[in-house]
């Protein structure tokens, strides 16, 4: 199943110090949609994830649902892995996702202790929390991903705001406590509030991060 693919930063960054050299763009569509309104996500500090549904061999009968990294040879934790499986049956995806057709991948975070630094502050176990949804050639609309995470009962990614590009990077200079707890974010998401493509066929979609206002 196709791996989640780059978010591009804002801006450029300065080679000799990997910072950003605000103002300049990192891509002409970000510019160019920069007065309008973007949907912006709070940016979990965990493991990148994936939940695949895929058909079973020519021996095997129906479908079952796999779990993969960023990409396709990233090392799996196990006790995430153990926490995901029962939130994710076979049963329920093929009802949410009616009868599951193989494409299905649901991209996630998994996070939580032990899963970077500041994994502890988020919550006292191994979790995942559901960010995007890819059905075939299909991205799901933010609010068709936000009711599948809903009767699948597991946990979205928090909504922040929808605003234009610069009002945002001031909230992020700032520091945007996060929604897990009393710590600061590691930043934001966004995509714009009409979803868009780039020439190259990829998405529009950023991430402003705390670390690089620091």
């Amino acid at each position: 199943m196709k791996e989640y693919h780059k978010i591009q930063g804002l801006y450029k960054r300065d080679p000799s110090t990997n910072k950003f050299i605000e103002g300049e763009w990192s891509l002409p569509e970000f510019g160019y949609l920069a007065g309008l309104d973007w949907v912006w996500t709070e940016k979990v500090d965990g493991t990148n994830m994936r939940v695949m549904v895929k058909e079973m061999g020519p021996d095997d009968i129906g479908r079952r649902v796999t779990f993969g990294g960023k990409t396709d040879n990233a090392q799996l934790r196990g006790d995430l892995i153990e926490n995901m499986i029962p939130m994710f049956p076979i049963e329920k995806m093929m009802e949410v996702f009616e009868g599951a057709p193989e494409g299905v991948c649901l991209y996630g975070e998994g996070y939580g202790p032990g899963i970077q630094k500041v994994g502890s502050q988020y919550r006292d176990d191994k979790s995942f929390v559901l960010f995007d949804v890819r059905v075939g050639h299909w991205w799901l609309k933010r609010e068709d991903v936000y009711e599948i995470a809903k009767n699948l009962a597991i946990e979205p990614i928090p909504y922040i705001d929808t605003c234009p590009i610069v009002p945002m990077i001031e909230r992020v200079r700032k520091g945007i406590k996060s929604t897990w707890g009393d710590f600061i974010s590691e930043g934001v998401v966004g995509t714009p509030l009409v979803p868009l493509a780039a020439r190259s066929g990829e998405r529009i979609i950023t991430k402003i991060k705390t670390v690089d206002f620091v």
